[in-house]
């Protein structure tokens, strides 16, 4: 009887032991349902420049405290929108990675509002050896003969000098993958400027040669310089400029004229001498 009255207790007592547990189970579920939001996540590596299509989206859980700014809680509004920079499988799709509704697809959805993308010819020593890739800034430099007087045949005509500074790389050749950090030597580079440095490169670009300066990331400070000349690089002083010799101004004296009364008796008459 003692056994049997034991063996009755022992299994109300794993019941209400599993009961427990079930009930416990189902709150942790409600209140952890309760703290988290769908997301939008990439399925798959989203390059640059990619129009995003609804196969490259899954909708995750996320807790709700956590929330990446500009995350997407509705998968529709992805939907044909264009990375401009690249998202990792697994990464949360945000506002800020996307560019504006109704761009197209390509490079120029990478470049910014009010900006443009222009290419210059490059090789192995003006790219940098390869260094220069997507998303680096750099300096640019053009070689070129300064104008002179044809007078002051003494003057050194060359110099070096930085007229672009900062600028962004988007794209080597046909390549703007900006997560690769091997470097590529290649023919072009696509830089990204404002209007006026976009005159001020294709005009350096025709009187002089280019080479391509890199420079720190988060760098941002302007440098002033006024260039090199030769004279300056050998250490040789710059000649003083040849004055022009005065005219010579040629100049006719006039002697005043004098006059003189003369009376004799009652006529009277002017001499001028």
């Amino acid at each position: 009887m003692k056994n049997t009255r034991g063996l009755v207790m022992l299994a109300l007592a794993l019941v209400l032991a599993f009961g427990a547990v079930i009930a416990a189970a189902r709150w942790i579920n409600t209140r952890a349902g309760s703290n988290t939001a769908k997301v939008a996540v990439a399925m798959v590596d989203i390059s640059l420049g990619s129009r995003i299509t609804p196969e490259m989206i899954n909708m995750v859980d996320w807790p709700a405290a956590a929330m990446p700014p500009g995350a997407f809680s509705d998968a529709k509004l992805v939907d044909a929108r264009v990375a401009r920079s690249t998202i990792q499988r697994g990464e949360p799709i945000m506002e800020a990675k996307l560019a504006p509704p109704g761009t197209q697809g390509g490079l120029s959805a990478v470049v910014a509002s009010g900006k443009r993308a222009m290419t210059v010819r490059v090789n192995d020593v003006v790219g940098v050896a390869g260094f220069a890739l997507p998303g680096n800034f750099v300096d640019i430099l053009v070689n070129t003969q300064e104008d002179v007087v044809k007078t002051d045949t003494r003057r050194d005509a060359s110099i070096s000098k930085i007229v672009l500074e900062r600028i962004l790389v988007l794209a080597i050749a046909q390549d703007p993958n900006r997560d690769d950090t091997k470097p590529k030597v290649v023919n072009a580079v696509t830089l990204e400027l404002s209007p006026e440095q976009t005159e001020k490169l294709d005009l350096a670009r025709s009187v002089g040669t280019l080479s391509l300066v890199l420079r720190n990331q988060i760098d941002p400070d302007p440098v002033k310089t006024g260039g090199a000349t030769k004279n300056a690089l050998l250490g040789v002083a710059r000649p003083a400029a040849v004055r022009p010799r005065p005219a010579i101004r040629k100049v006719t004296l006039v002697r005043p004229v004098q006059q003189v009364d003369v009376i004799k008796g009652l006529d009277r008459s002017t001499q001028k001498f």
